[in-house]
């Protein structure tokens, strides 16, 4: 899953960073309102979180002119603003979520989780062949026989059963199962893919994460 922060406080953004990554999302940042609607225009997010006062164009101005050009993705604002008009006026502008700073970081994960989950439009389950994920307890299932995973290779799993039937390039395994400047030899997606195969795959030399030679990697139901 990938997600942007549009925040000016580095302090509130460098924190919010580092927690949303090591719950195995990956993070974008941006400091001002025109850099943060570029990114979320240029690129495919999962969920936006955005500040209210914003230097250069607001929050409200970068939720109005994104929600021109996309309407699904959910975008939480987060701010100090508290009144009931303001709170209405960020949820016409095209907000999913409103929540009053200072927050706990708990609750924060949890609406984002539940803005995520309507937008998926699932319960807690995803599934592929004999392979079960519980999105609620980060478990992975095989023959519902638990199967035990890190966070990142739960995120790597989650992202290609979303996308069964789809070929996903190392880019776009890098941008939502990473990070979009992620600095490492892209021969990481390879170690993370051989960790799984030997946790999931069945044997008879069929693996249950296929290789597309020369672009990526893709899951399918047989």
């Amino acid at each position: 899953m990938r997600l942007l922060i549009v925040e000016d406080e580095i302090g509130i953004s460098n924190f919010l960073r580092d927690g949303l990554r090591e719950e195995s999302f990956a993070v974008d940042v941006a400091v001002n309102g025109k850099d943060g609607l570029e990114l979320a225009l240029c690129n495919d997010y999962d969920l936006i979180l955005l500040d209210w006062m914003l230097p250069g164009l607001s929050g409200i101005e970068v939720c109005r002119q994104y929600r021109e050009v996309n309407k699904t993705t959910p975008v939480i604002f987060l701010t100090a603003k508290d009144t009931v008009d303001e709170t209405v006026f960020a949820l016409e502008t095209g907000a999913n979520d409103f929540l009053k700073k200072p927050f706990s970081f708990t609750e924060l994960l949890a609406r984002i989780r539940v803005q995520l989950r309507h937008k998926d439009e699932e319960v807690s389950i995803l599934s592929s062949g004999n392979i079960v994920l519980d999105l609620n307890s980060y478990m992975v299932y095989k023959d519902s026989i638990p199967v035990q995973v890190t966070q990142k290779e739960f995120a790597l799993l989650e992202f290609l059963v979303r996308n069964k039937g789809k070929v996903c390039s190392r880019t776009k395994i890098i941008e939502h199962v990473w990070d979009l400047h992620f600095d490492a030899d892209t021969s990481v997606i390879d170690v993370y893919i051989n960790f799984l195969r030997k946790k999931l795959d069945s044997g008879q030399n069929k693996s249950f994460i296929h290789t597309v030679r020369g672009v990526g990697y893709m899951i399918k139901d047989d």
